[in-house]
């Protein structure tokens, strides 16, 4: 690696769900006709000037918007290869590992074993076991859960387990006690992709969930492109929930957000500071406030506020920094079949001062923003994917 590539820095930050389109086989999830990024085009609230200077609507398959002659940076749609549509499958590909099996769900709940060992050594109760809606669980089951201190377990069309608690009844550190406990007991066959914690407060009729979530994933399979920067003596720098999403694998500094205003300046503050590697940023809003919740307006006023922040990350860029903005799934708010991820391409925007303005088309994986990445780092690994551009 020559001296210059050391003082190379990748801001790399995920709109997380914000996809571009149905995927080739989104049909095969129950996903036919999903599209994130149509819906929210059709929002009053929508705004993103800065991101379609950078390609947003130059892209494979947008016909509903006019792209721009005048690219400021360099575009492309990327395909899912994994099988899957969720945050830990969608990030993993991005870092540079393509899973070839879907993560275990559970439509009919957890099998009784895995409840029973879970009971047993938290001393708890269970409630629900069922797929459910995180806000509706609350009001539906936090009655029962204040009086008898048992435990809200309940999952969702994606693999995960997830734990909700009043944090009257349960303080958040215990709640991730209880979460690293089911952790160590979902492994194997029931190796779930997160273990999500999920505080509440308030009272009766009026339960609200706290920013005080927290995931538990599953440790990657094999080294990405986080461990070859980080191995390399690079900084490799997770904001949000990119420390639980690889659970800390390959990480040497995080930092968790509470929002995507609160990511955005913690990103901001990382870039203002003197490192050479990757900043990995995580904006989780766009998916668990306005996705999931179907809220199409508040989905397009995420985006715009995002876009309006653009022009302040972009000044802070330095001669060797390249920005790369893309997603690792859909979650279409316009979507009425369900309320759950849905299967898409997701957009790859790249801006820098060296970065030649063009449209690579669609691509085959979402590896290839960390063989992009790694490239650009002056870097080499056994991780999937190919670079966009030659470095």
């Amino acid at each position: 690696m020559s001296s210059q590539n050391n003082k190379r820095r990748v801001i790399l930050i995920v709109m997380d769900s914000f996809g571009c389109g149905e995927a080739p086989d989104a049909a095969d999830f129950g996903d036919a006709g999903a599209d994130t990024l149509r819906s929210c085009y059709q929002s009053p609230l929508f705004r993103a000037e800065h991101l379609k200077e950078l390609g947003l609507f130059n892209l494979d398959g947008i016909d509903y918007a006019e792209g721009t002659d005048a690219l400021k940076g360099a575009c492309a749609r990327m395909t899912e290869a994994s099988r899957g549509k969720d945050t830990t499958i969608g990030h993993w590909e991005i870092a540079g590992i393509i899973s070839d099996k879907p993560l275990p769900t559970y439509p009919d709940g957890f099998p009784d074993e895995v409840l029973e060992a879970f009971s047993r050594e938290t001393g708890r109760g269970v409630l629900c076991n069922k797929p459910y809606s995180g806000t509706a669980v609350i009001n539906e089951y936090g009655d029962e859960h204040v009086k008898t201190g048992k435990l809200i377990v309940y999952t969702s069309a994606d693999s995960v387990f997830q734990i909700a608690a009043h944090e009257d009844i349960v303080p958040p550190e215990q709640l991730y006690e209880y979460c690293r406990i089911a952790r160590r007991i979902l492994q194997g066959e029931h190796g779930v992709g997160r273990v999500i914690a999920r505080p509440f407060i308030g009272s009766e009729g009026n339960y609200t969930r706290t920013t005080n979530r927290h995931d538990f994933s599953l440790l990657p399979p094999k080294d990405t492109m986080l461990d070859i920067i980080s191995g390399a003596g690079l900084s490799s720098i997770g904001v949000g929930k990119i420390h639980d999403i690889f659970a800390g694998k390959g990480l040497t500094e995080y930092t968790y957000s509470t929002g995507n205003a609160d990511g955005i300046e913690k990103t901001l503050a990382y870039m203002r500071q003197d490192f050479n590697g990757l900043l990995f940023t995580n904006l989780v809003d766009y998916d668990m406030l306005y996705g999931h919740r179907r809220d199409r307006d508040g989905y397009a006023k995420a985006v715009a506020y995002f876009d309006d922040k653009l022009p302040e990350l972009m000044s802070l860029l330095k001669d060797d920094d390249i920005l790369m903005i893309t997603a690792d799934h859909g979650c279409d708010p316009g979507f009425t079949k369900s309320t759950d991820h849905t299967r898409e391409y997701v957009p790859l925007l790249i801006y820098g001062k060296d970065i030649k303005p063009c449209n690579y088309g669609s691509r085959k994986t979402f590896a290839d923003i960390a063989a992009t990445t790694l490239s650009y780092l002056g870097l080499s690994g056994n991780i999937a994917g190919d670079s966009l551009i030659d470095f």
